[in-house]
């Protein structure tokens, strides 16, 4: 295990030039954009749970603001945020996000808060199939992802505790999980664009066939191919069909000729920005997935939020109001569909959902 303090870079958070985190206001008054400081952890030696081993595992981060300790020395103001499926820490430095939470006087003020945004393995800059190994990469899940964020946060960052943990899709599903393996771990949870059950129904099929069209493709190659099989194109097809609504495509493509070119220049952009080993890892990860057996162990605060839009997560499976009972001290919110509402990516749109993560901090605070 070694801490690769390795700064890539102090960037700035949505902006051309950089500006301290400490400044209140850019000159037209709105919140200054706070620093992001990047670096690696690595895992010598890590085991996955089905016995597969990785020499050097490495983990990405981004950090913003600074961790504060109490006279204890335990950590009292990290918050980790946890990115969805074939996503990664940038994910959170979008507008909609990074622009209601992070600035001054905001909820997540990075000048009170220590927030950390990682890459889970087989995502961003951490280590991945792509990096060289194809498909001798390790088949990891849900929990090999965790217990390896553990181990950074607690080795590497030296964070005890968490004030929050919070994650959008995949890193919702990982929030249910962080509850349940590291009980007194945080203060506060806040699962969004997730379900507390295991992959199954619809959602499992979509993520079948996904996998399926890339690991059926001949031009797949077993994995050693030099170009983006054609099955990736259909992965980002249904990508795109499933996180959104029908209301926002209708909009975005109300005829024919539009749909099409909707679907062909997000196709195009996913290819290039994707590889088919990374996505058919990423979503077969999913498959160690059921918090159920374990709702009970959950002992922090925790306000659950999905959106009636959600095609993944509908809530007309009832799964989430039913189970959040056995949460000791859980809530469940399910945000009605609305103009603003954009299907499965309403995760990000934190304009929708704050108002909840304001409840769940005042609930939680010491």
């Amino acid at each position: 295990m070694k801490l690769t303090s390795i700064i890539l870079g102090i960037s700035t958070l949505l902006a051309a030039t950089s500006v301290p985190a400490s400044a209140q206001t850019t000159g037209r008054g709105r919140s200054a954009q706070p620093r992001v400081t990047e670096g690696d952890y690595v895992i010598e030696d890590f085991q996955f749970e089905n016995g597969q081993t990785l020499p050097e595992l490495k983990l990405h981060y981004r950090t913003m603001g600074r961790p504060r300790t109490d006279a204890g020395g335990g950590t009292v103001n990290a918050v980790y945020i946890m990115h969805g499926t074939t996503g990664s820490g940038t994910n959170f430095l979008v507008p909609q996000f990074a622009e209601q939470l992070f600035g001054a006087g905001q909820l997540l003020d990075t000048t009170k808060y220590y927030v950390i945004l990682p890459d889970g393995i087989g995502h961003g800059d951490s280590s991945k199939p792509s990096d060289g190994l194809h498909t001798r990469f390790p088949n990891y899940g849900y929990r090999d992802m965790i217990r390896a964020d553990h181990e950074m946060l607690t080795d590497g960052l030296r964070v005890n505790h968490l004030r929050l943990v919070m994650g959008t899709s995949m890193g919702g599903m990982h929030t249910w999980l962080w509850g349940e393996m590291y009980p007194d771990f945080m203060d506060a949870l806040m699962p969004l664009a997730s379900l507390p059950g295991p992959i199954s129904g619809r959602n499992r099929i979509w993520r079948k066939l996904l996998i399926d069209a890339i690991r059926t493709d001949p031009s797949w190659a077993g994995g050693d191919y030099t170009t983006q099989p054609e099955g990736l194109r259909f992965a980002g097809g249904l990508m795109l069909f499933m996180g959104s609504n029908p209301r926002l495509h209708y909009l975005q493509a109300p005829t024919l000729a539009a749909a099409d070119k909707e679907l062909k220049e997000y196709v195009d952009r996913f290819v290039q920005t994707h590889d088919a080993n990374d996505v058919m890892y990423a979503f077969a990860a999913s498959e160690d997935y059921d918090p159920s057996p374990d709702l009970e162990r959950i002992q922090a605060p925790m306000i659950a939020v999905n959106t009636a839009d959600d095609l993944i997560n509908p809530p007309d499976l009832g799964i989430l109001e039913k189970e959040i009972a056995r949460v000791k001290r859980g809530r469940a919110v399910v945000i009605p569909e609305s103009a603003e509402s954009v299907g499965h990516g309403s995760h990000t749109k934190a304009s929708l959902w704050k108002q909840y993560l304001a409840e769940l901090l005042r609930e939680s605070a010491r």
